[in-house]
């Protein structure tokens, strides 16, 4: 068994996959996204290109996504949160982390991404990078000639920082 790269612990011929080859739609917003992902995982850019709205698909650019496609090695999706985009609602923002390794280097994608379902069927409308939050210290930074907080006795660039 193959799992669904969406991380949902599923086959992927019994998670995505159908949603991807229009044998099922996607039931919600997060469910879409989650085939989206696995769509960049497994190189099937016309279903990108598909799942998004209509009204949206003129900005598509096929090359640059292949390309990021093909050349990124797709890791994991971490879904944040989701505001609506259930089975019974008309739209939906799902907020996702796909982690990923570009030209060997290790990444991370974040997003927000608003949907919107017209005729019974979910799109993908747009999407918002969201920025990283900055990493704040519960005590002050160790200085490189502070006293080691080890309590070796030796300066913190001689000891635990090397």
């Amino acid at each position: 068994m193959d799992t669904c790269p969406c991380g949902s612990n599923v086959a992927y011929d019994k998670c995505c996959l159908p949603v991807i080859k229009g044998d099922r739609a996607a039931l919600t917003a997060e469910e879409l996204m989650r085939s989206r992902y696995s769509a960049y995982a497994m190189k099937e850019i016309g279903y990108l290109q598909a799942s998004l709205h209509p009204d949206h698909r003129t900005d598509f650019d096929e090359k640059t996504t292949r390309t990021w496609a093909e050349g990124s090695e797709w890791h994991k999706l971490e879904i944040v949160k989701t505001v609506g985009g259930g089975a019974e609602d008309s739209e939906g923002k799902v907020e996702f982390i796909a982690t990923y390794t570009d030209k060997g280097i290790k990444r991370e994608h974040h997003e927000l991404s608003s949907f919107k379902k017209k005729d019974g069927l979910w799109y993908l409308v747009s999407g918002e990078l969201q920025s990283q939050k900055p990493v704040v210290r519960a005590a002050p930074k160790t200085g490189r000639n502070d006293p080691c907080p080890c309590g070796s006795g030796k300066k913190f660039k001689k000891c635990c920082a090397v």
